[in-house]
């Protein structure tokens, strides 16, 4: 997944927890942030060379 990919998808599932917030879904909204929040941190990019490093 590049870059660009993973920054739509963080996008999307965050507006989409806005527009489910809005409409008053606090439930799905919050798991909606919270996995945006989980995916806008994660490094899909592991390698071998900065294996000792974060």
């Amino acid at each position: 997944m590049t870059d660009l990919q993973k920054d739509f998808l963080t996008g999307i599932v965050f507006m989409t927890g806005l527009v489910g917030f809005i409409s008053g879904e606090f439930i799905i909204s919050s798991t909606l942030f919270a996995s945006a929040a989980i995916a806008s941190n994660l490094n899909f990019n592991h390698r071998r060379s900065n294996a000792g490093q974060f």
